[in-house]
């Protein structure tokens, strides 16, 4: 059974939709969020919109592709951008978000109080959670002052990238949690009524707690909860606001994964979990493709030429001419009587396609087996066997592609050919963006 082509994702539409306002990039870590993120960036700028791309990747290598020393939490514009477009850039800094929200929402005695206590500062700097809450702080604060056309968002680099879509959830249950009403308590109630109340209501866990915890840490967690309780709706309730405004139409996500079975396993429970979320999903990007110039020449063959060449070099050249597994015409490798194939579904293969190098046979090889050299036998096994170890990671790939357009034949798809390095630069996030851009479907 022959699996219909997945559609093929179309980024351009996507960028020069108006009524796209938030693009999110999720996905597994490391499968290349942050490039896609900087180049969907890049591309959407030179197509004249203004955008903001907000990353959440502490490696700073965002920073380095565009030029700029180093990112933080205020957008930074950046230079080298052709066209009528802006791009800017920034890094969540999360204990600077959460502290610019206590700033904001309280004041000044309070807000001092409040960024001073051990509790707090411990919280605002990697309680679990936090990040993915401030991310969605961020985002928010982005799309309300309405100063960009496009926000491009890379997901927190955690085990689950879309730990952030249950951030909301994860803080209505802490701040209504009975944990947190007995600390309020006597805030609440207030004088010795309240240290009675507390006393009574927590009489037990205290206990526990102070031998636990310490008595100071439950201190300052009390303090911490009195002093932030005119501030808990507001965060409930923008929470809540910036989850509506996922799952508004005016926001795209793109899953983001590397054709290795982990990966697309973990972009197939994205695509499911984004569905049962009623968050809109524009597609996945398959980024790191590997191609081949020479994909008529199977694994077999090659590994088959190969023995041969291991072999009698006397024997070898006729019997790879008799066998037609090599064309022997100016280096190419492929079947005799066929052409080169230096593009494959229009993948740059310039970088490690598996082609055999055109210097290591520069003129046809001669029909004559008295003319092959044990050197030139060897190099070539060698180079066809290389081209066999390719063949099989591209069959490889295939299968795990096919078994999650299976899965989710939906899913309009991006393939993004593998590069010969990391990119560093404005350059390289172009061409990402062209490859994101002129792709085809999974076949």
């Amino acid at each position: 059974m022959t699996l219909d082509p997945a559609p093929a994702l179309e980024v351009d539409p996507l960028l020069d939709d108006p009524a796209t306002r938030i693009i999110v990039c999720c996905g597994a870590g490391g499968v290349g969020k942050t490039t896609t993120a900087a180049a969907l960036g890049v591309r959407a700028a030179e197509r004249g919109r203004k955008v903001v791309v907000l990353t959440i990747d502490p490696a700073r290598r965002l920073a380095q592709s565009m030029g700029i020393d180093q990112l933080d939490n205020v957008p930074r514009r950046v230079d080298g951008i052709k066209g009528d477009g802006e791009l800017h850039a920034m890094m969540l800094d999360m204990k600077r978000t959460f502290d610019d929200i206590v700033e904001a929402h309280a004041d000044p005695e309070r807000a001092r109080a409040i960024l001073g206590n051990p509790f707090y500062q411990s919280l605002s700097a990697g309680f679990a959670g936090t990040q993915e809450y401030m991310a969605m702080e961020k985002l928010g604060q982005l799309r309300a002052r309405d100063e960009w056309d496009l926000i491009v968002v890379d997901t927190p680099p955690s085990r689950s990238a879309l730990d952030f879509l249950d951030a909301p959830k994860r803080l209505g249950s802490f701040l209504d949690g009975t944990f947190i009403k007995l600390l309020m308590a006597p805030a609440k109630v207030g004088g010795r009524a309240g240290m009675k109340f507390l006393n009574v209501g927590m009489s037990m866990m205290t206990g526990t707690l102070g031998k636990l915890l310490g008595g100071q840490l439950l201190r300052d967690v009390q303090t911490f909860v009195a002093a932030m309780d005119t501030m808990f709706g507001g965060f409930r309730t923008r929470a809540d606001a910036t989850y509506r405004l996922l799952q508004a139409p005016g926001t795209a996500f793109l899953v983001v994964a590397a054709p290795e079975r982990d990966a697309l396993r973990e972009a197939a429970y994205f695509v499911e979990r984004l569905a049962a979320e009623e968050m809109p999903l524009a597609g996945l990007v398959l980024n790191r493709v590997h191609g081949s110039g020479a994909a008529r020449l199977s694994a077999e063959r090659a590994l088959a030429a190969a023995e041969v060449l291991d072999g009698e070099p006397a024997d070898a050249a006729e019997n790879l001419d008799e066998s037609r597994i090599v064309d022997q015409g100016h280096g190419k490798t492929g079947l005799r009587g066929g052409h080169d194939n230096g593009h494959d579904n229009g993948q740059d293969t310039s970088h490690n396609t598996g082609r055999l190098p055109e210097a290591v046979s520069p003129e046809p090889l001669p029909a004559s087996s008295a003319e092959v050299s044990p050197a030139v036998a060897q190099v070539t096994a060698g180079l066809l066997r290389l081209h066999a170890e390719r063949m099989q990671v591209l069959a490889r790939e295939r299968r795990t592609r096919d078994r999650f357009a299976a899965l989710h034949p939906e899913v309009a798809v991006a393939e993004v050919a593998a590069l010969p390095g990391d990119v560093h630069d404005l350059a390289g996030l172009r061409a990402i963006g062209d490859r994101l851009a002129h792709t085809k479907g999974t076949p």
